[in-house]
């Protein structure tokens, strides 16, 4: 049983040894730490010299390391990786730029590497800040874990002791976020693996534009190095040069016993150096993807002059740097989540500096200008704003110069020659709706006006940066912003725009689009209220009565004003078409009179003569129905109800002042029209109202009457009876909208249905004014029938006008009650308008007093009336009206 068992586990070994990407996975998968742990117990060598037979060079080395864990990257991190210059502090301690200073603090070229883009495009091809995670799953690679080295098998259990200690040097290395720190703790452990006389490591840098290359953290560095000592010499390689960028391409180890026998070994630093190298153990460092993040060189093997690393210091040094690798990569990791935080908190202090100023375009494009300035290192940017009223042209530009930074918070002290600047590629940028960046305008040939002015361009431009500024919804360029000629610091030479520039100046024109649309639109809604103030001055003086009207009406106030029984005013069949346009303006006034609202309210006579009038003349004449003569009807059968049916003593005088003033204004400016009319066919006051559109517009009509030099008859009321009867004049005038009285009418005639209604209640008597508006407004069908007919020919008259305007307007059939054709349904929809409007509100008036019965009485006798016609229509004795 047991030679079975050995036969089939050397069958599955052999099967496993011939799959050996399975087998990866496999264990990936499924091994625990215990399995890792007995694996390296059985291959892992014991090392020497132990730490507690250091020198005392190596003790000050591993101490400088300990000690420097707790530096900042951004103090020893060289400035030829451009992630964080000498000039600037670490991460944690970056102030935020002062809002109101745009002098630099910060550079672009800082965050000059691949990080996130700022900004992208999502599935519809809009700019958004946010980006999809990253969803790709990481490919399992074949390979052992251990990097390309490997180890191999049949090691003793004994050197337990090794393993352990190698552990101890992984986990010493796992906490470590700092990486410069961390390379020299990588080096410390090497230099005590493996006796070697120098050392260096290389880290793998990419640039904006995703090109590679390497860069030394440690370079030719010798046992008992300091971590400033090891750090400060600094050297770029290129990528897939010399032995180094070799194994960094193609992630294989490379063991040279003579290296000058290597035609990829370079000899030039043992020339400067005095230095002869002899052998070179080179690794790549992999993380957990299996991709190269760096490379380890050790360099002449201790033991003497033709040493060479032997193929346990490949197993031992490939072991450590698998684990040392994925450390790596999560310093680094670290390092560019702490550098995209830092660039979003520039964003954001570039952005509270645009918000500052929301009222003066100039101010803010002096500020913007500034700002980018400042930030990108360039020699000029210049900000255009779009015309709208043409494609080709800008309607205002602003140009500023670096050396004008300080300039910024004042007015620039010298103008700028508009004519010299060149916005063909601002235009050209604008037009397509996308970035343009030229490394060199003078040898760039895409575009004619370059090849034209070669020599112009050639003093002036360089290197150009174009990008456009959209509005808030990023469908529309309100702008373009231009940077020329961006400068290097270190040699003052013009180089050319990269990625990173590209990226933030894209960010921050989004910022810059909100800024200037949030701009305009302030300067816009100014001249708006400017316009509209003057409008308001012209509409007052236009709409005010006649100073010789007004006289006459004086002089008739002051001898004696008709009375109410001689006008018949307290009349529920009053009729106004025997009364002049005198007749009615002064019976106007005696209602007011009688009402005692003249004396209780010290309003005077010139006030109220010249309120009147103005009433009446912003009441359209060429409106068949809504006209004054009908807002002159609705105040006389509130009056009358107040008089005649007795509920004046239930109102308090500020109330009968509100139902006044409302039912003599509440079809102001009326166009003959009704709501829906207004809102199909797109009027602009359908824009300033969701609903009760024309009633809105009547309110504002009467408020601009009320606050009109000479028509303020509201001047004696203290400041909360104001507000409080220009509030119960807005709910009255609204309570005129059929479809308010059709929601709330229901409630009225269930309070008095159950005798709930309270006179003290506030709000029962809010309901019972909105009722009385609209028994008011249709009174007409309460009428002697004469009265009542002439009255209904004049309503139809306006309904079919407006029904020939939706026909020949808005290009649709008109309702029948609007339709001329029609005309012959006009007895049966009274009879309709009757049963479904008029009687319950007539029936629940009459029921709360009995003096207001004569309503209920001229409506049935009317219905009776119109129903004889619809049925003499139907059975076609008559048609329509006659």
């Amino acid at each position: 049983m047991e030679d079975y068992c050995c036969a089939e586990r050397e069958k599955l070994e052999a099967w496993l040894d011939n799959h050996l990407e399975f087998t990866h996975t496999y264990f990936i998968r499924k091994a625990s730490r215990e399995m890792v742990n007995g694996w390296f117990a059985e291959r892992i060598h014991s090392i020497q010299p132990s730490a507690s037979k250091k020198n005392p060079l190596q003790q000050r080395a591993h101490q400088s390391s300990t000690d420097s864990t707790s530096l900042s990257a951004s103090n020893i991190l060289p400035s030829t990786l451009c992630f964080l210059d000498n000039r600037c502090p670490s991460p944690a301690t970056v102030p935020s730029p002062a809002p109101s200073i745009p002098t630099r603090k910060i550079s672009a070229s800082e965050f000059d590497r691949p990080l996130r883009p700022i900004v992208v495009k999502d599935s519809e091809g809009s700019l958004t800040f946010l980006s999809k995670g990253d969803r790709q799953t990481v490919p399992v690679q074949g390979g052992s874990m251990m990097g390309e080295g490997g180890v191999s098998e049949g090691v003793s259990g004994s050197n337990v002791d090794h393993c352990a200690r190698l552990l101890q040097l992984v986990k010493d290395v796992s906490s470590h976020l700092d990486v410069t720190a961390l390379c020299h703790k990588i080096f410390l452990h090497i230099n005590e693996l493996m006796a070697a006389d120098r050392y260096s490591l290389f880290l793998v840098g990419e640039d904006s534009s995703n090109r590679k290359f390497l860069v030394s953290r440690l370079f030719d560095v010798a046992e008992g190095s300091t971590l400033e000592e090891s750090s400060s010499s600094c050297i770029r390689l290129e990528w897939n040069k010399g032995i180094v960028g070799h194994v960094a391409a193609t992630g294989k180890l490379l063991n040279i016993k003579n290296a000058y026998e290597d035609p990829r070994f370079n000899a030039e630093v043992d020339l400067i150096t005095g230095y002869k190298t002899q052998s070179i153990l080179c690794l790549p460092i992999k993380n957990h993807r299996d991709e190269v993040v760096g490379v380890a060189q050790a360099i002449n093997k201790k033991g003497g002059e033709d040493s060479a690393f032997s193929e346990q210091d490949e197993k031992d040094f490939s072991a450590y740097l698998a684990f040392s690798g994925i450390v790596l990569y999560n310093a680094q990791l670290y390092e560019t989540s702490q550098l995209e935080n830092r660039r979003n908190q520039v964003l954001l202090d570039l952005a509270s500096l645009i918000f500052e100023e929301q009222q003066c375009l100039k101010v803010l494009l002096r500020k913007i200008a500034g700002t980018i300035l400042s930030f990108m290192q360039a020699q000029a940017c210049t900000v255009f704003i779009a015309d709208d009223d043409s494609m080709n042209s800008f309607s205002s530009v602003f140009y500023m110069e670096y050396e004008e930074l300080r300039e910024v918070l004042v007015a620039p002290k010298r103008d700028c020659d508009v004519n010299q600047i060149d916005y063909m590629y601002a235009q050209y940028v604008k037009n397509t709706m996308r970035p343009l960046n030229i490394s060199d305008v003078t040898k760039d040939q895409r575009f004619p006006w370059t090849r034209e002015n070669s020599d112009h361009n050639s003093n002036q431009i360089k290197s150009l940066l174009c990008t456009p500024i959209r509005n808030g919804k990023k469908d529309k360029v309100i702008g373009v912003c231009q940077l020329v000629n961006k400068m290097d610091e270190a040699s003052g030479t013009v180089k050319a725009f990269n990625r990173n520039d590209e990226q933030f100046l894209e960010a921050f024109t989004i910022f810059c689009g909100l800024g200037i649309q949030n701009t305009q639109m302030y300067e816009t809604v100014e001249r708006a209220m400017a316009k509209q103030e003057v409008t308001l001055e012209v509409l007052s003086y236009h709409a005010s009565a006649a100073e010789e009207e007004l006289r006459e009406l004086q002089v008739t106030v002051v001898s004696t004003v008709p009375s109410a029984q001689s006008l018949r005013l307290m009349d529920f069949s009053f009729s106004d078409f025997d009364l002049s346009d005198t007749e009615t303006t002064q019976g106007t006034i005696r209602m007011f009179l009688d009402l005692n609202l003249v004396q209780n309210f010290q309003m005077k006579y010139t006030s109220l003569c010249q309120w009147v009038l103005s009433v009446k003349k912003n009441y359209r004449k060429n409106v068949a129905y809504h006209n004054w003569r009908h807002a002159f009807n609705t105040a006389q059968s509130m009056f009358t109800l107040l008089k005649s049916g007795h509920l004046q003593n239930n109102f308090s005088d500020l109330e009968v002042l509100a139902l006044m003033i409302a039912t003599l204004s509440h079809d102001l400016d009326h166009r003959g029209v009704n709501n829906s009319y207004i809102q199909r066919s797109d009027h602009p006051l359908a824009q300033l109202y969701c609903h009760s559109t024309m009633e809105h517009h009547h309110f504002d009509q009467c408020l601009m009457i009320l606050n009109s030099s000479g028509n303020q008859i509201l001047s004696g009321l203290s400041l909360d009876e104001y507000k409080t009867t220009l509030k119960m004049i807005e709910k009255a005038i609204l309570a005129t909208d059929l479809a308010l009285y059709m929601k709330r009418r229901g409630e009225f005639f269930e309070l008095t249905k159950n005798s709930k209604f309270v006179w003290e209640d506030e709000q029962h008597k809010d309901l019972l004014r909105s009722m009385l508006m609209t028994a008011c407004d249709i009174s007409a069908i309460t009428k002697p029938w004469p009265v009542q007919k002439r009255i209904a020919e004049l309503v139809a008259a306006e309904f079919f006008e407006q029904g020939d305007k939706e026909r020949r307007e808005l290009n649709i059939e008109p309702i029948d009650l609007m339709n001329r054709e029609k005309k012959d349904k006009i007895p049966s929809m009274q009879v309709s308008f009757i049963d479904a409007i008029c009687t319950q509100l007539y029936e629940t008036l009459a029921g709360m007093s009995k003096f207001c019965s004569p309503l209920l009485e001229g409506c049935q006798k009317n219905r009776q009336h119109w129903n004889r016609l619809a049925e003499e229509s139907e059975k076609g004795l008559v048609t329509g009206l006659v």
